[in-house]
């Protein structure tokens, strides 16, 4: 008997990461599938790169404005509502990325397409919240990342084929087909947000727990680390397509597989937070990530600025340095999460807001000096790096036993 309940445990602990999963990939998928189509988009519209990549750009910015609405709504209103209204919002932004006819016109949808999309960035990290804390959030998080990774591992390859085969516009025909099978899977999902807590939030309520974030050091400075991970990740995203296809003179579809190589890297090392964690701490586990991807990305840097341009090289070293990542990330909004449960939807926007605020503007700036050479990528990834492995040491200095006990529990 024990054993049965066991497994139905696990069982629907896996089914809650696959749902939880593949709704945060519905918005990623809708940027990772593009990315090899960026040049071709460019010459069909007759858009320089800049204003091509302003495509990408203008979905992040969507994404920081809209997450510190969304957040608050789903503590008031529950957490399926907000998901239903984005979904919608992201497929109407689908339909108009399909039928633009100038970059301008894309450049518009794509921002309502990203307004769209914030409810799955935002509301997913909430339920995890709302089910586990500690050890227990660490393995569930994995695997909805390990879900999540679906997106940015095959999107770029099946966009590849759908784009050789019918061109950029089908792309966000498939999107919208995402958009479609993601108000299905909706369906199947409980409500985790307990209608007593529900009425107790306000949008009043929502601006008064930002305040008490913001004066939250560690929560502060975990958003931070995040922020600086995920701008490294936003300038890779926003430049690589350039840098491999056209400094390296690699077809969409290989782009596509190193492209996923590095997502897989990610995702595949987040498994092994939850043991890590339940045996150095989340801590020690979120300090000694950063420090190692920082590690990797400055090597990197400093060979590039040497004048080695190799792509063997370039590919490795961010193999090696996303593995690290994918370790760091997903424990520190764990981390970030643990004393926030009442508001854990708000919580979660926040970073949300800092997060993509953060990256958007780190991409723009990188993007600025970019010029198809691996150079002004690494060196921003570099930066980004550096700066995540640093407010990880400011925030984590003390991870003392008490926290290693903290994680456990």
């Amino acid at each position: 008997m024990a054993g049965l309940r066991a497994r139905t445990l696990n069982t629907d602990f896996l089914r809650k990461a696959l749902t939880l999963g593949l709704l945060s990939a519905i918005g990623p998928f809708a940027i990772d599938m593009y990315l090899p189509s960026l040049p071709s988009i460019g010459r069909s519209l007759a858009a320089d790169a800049t204003a091509v990549q302003l495509s990408l750009t203008m979905f992040f910015v969507a994404l920081a404005v809209g997450q510190p609405l969304c957040g608050p709504l789903s503590d008031r209103f529950g957490r399926k509502p907000p998901l239903y209204w984005g979904l919608g919002l992201f497929a109407l932004g689908s339909l108009g990325c399909a039928l633009a006819g100038t970059v301008r016109a894309l450049i518009a949808f794509r921002f309502l397409q990203g307004l769209g999309a914030c409810a799955g960035m935002v509301v997913p990290r909430a339920m995890v919240r709302d089910l586990h804390t500690g050890v227990e959030a660490t393995r569930l998080m994995s695997l909805l990342m390990l879900v999540f990774s679906i997106s940015p591992i095959l999107a770029p390859v099946f966009g590849s084929f759908i784009i050789q085969a019918w061109g950029w516009r089908a792309v966000f025909w498939a999107v919208l087909a995402a958009a479609g099978i993601g108000l299905a899977i909706l369906s199947t999902l409980e409500e985790t947000r307990a209608h007593g807590l529900r009425v107790h939030s306000t949008m009043a309520s929502a601006w008064r727990a930002y305040g008490r974030l913001l004066k939250d050091r560690g929560f502060v400075g975990l958003t931070l680390v995040g922020a600086a991970g995920l701008a490294s990740f936003f300038v890779y995203l926003s430049n690589s397509p350039f840098v491999l296809i056209e400094h390296y003179h690699l077809s969409p579809r290989l782009y596509s597989v190193l492209f996923s190589l590095n997502a897989a890297a990610f995702f595949a090392a987040a498994q092994f937070n939850a043991w890590l964690a339940a045996r150095f701490g989340l801590r020690t586990l979120v300090r000694t990530a950063s420090l190692a991807y920082a590690l990797c990305m400055l090597l990197l840097a400093l060979l590039v600025w040497s004048g080695v341009d190799r792509l063997q090289l370039l590919v490795g070293l961010l193999f090696l340095g996303y593995a690290a990542l994918g370790m760091a990330m997903p424990t520190s909004a764990v981390l970030a999460l643990e004393e926030h449960g009442m508001i854990a939807g708000t919580a979660s926007s926040f970073m949300g807001l800092v997060q993509f605020a953060a990256g958007s503007i780190v991409m723009t700036v990188v993007g600025s000096f970019a010029n198809t050479t691996p150079l002004p990528m690494v060196l921003g990834i570099a930066a980004c790096a550096c700066a995540a492995a640093v407010f990880a040491q400011l925030s984590l200095r003390h991870a003392t036993a008490q926290g290693i006990q903290t994680a456990a529990e």
